[in-house]
């Protein structure tokens, strides 16, 4: 059964750092990629970053230039390195992997709270 965990979130004051982390495990089938998320209070979930199987990342807007995603391959890890941080950042931050059309994408952690304030 395949397991997703984050780790990491907290509280943090506006243009503070956090670093947050997500292993995937129990899958057979290679990953393919790993994704986070996000739902702020009152708000939809939406996309803040992927990073494929070959290192391939991709942001979403209101995060480019101040998040880094980083894949740790041999252990099926992701993080998150997020600077700057704005009240506009808190959220739950939720982790999805991805094991392709065979081992499929709907695997998510259970999510982890940030919350940025002074």
């Amino acid at each position: 059964q395949v397991q997703v965990v984050e780790s990491g979130g907290g509280s943090v004051q506006p243009g503070g750092t956090l670093i947050l982390s997500c292993a995937a495990s129990g899958s057979i089938f290679r990953l393919a990629a790993m994704a986070w998320y996000r739902q702020g209070p009152g708000k939809q979930r939406e996309l803040v970053a992927t990073i494929t199987g070959r290192g391939s990342a991709h942001y979403g807007d209101t995060v480019k230039g101040r998040f880094f995603i980083a894949r740790d391959s041999g252990e099926d890890t992701v993080y998150l390195h997020m600077t700057r941080l704005t009240s506009e950042d808190t959220a739950v931050y939720y982790c999805n992997a991805d094991f392709g059309p065979n081992g499929g994408n709907d695997h998510w952690g259970q999510g982890t709270q940030v919350t940025v304030s002074s």
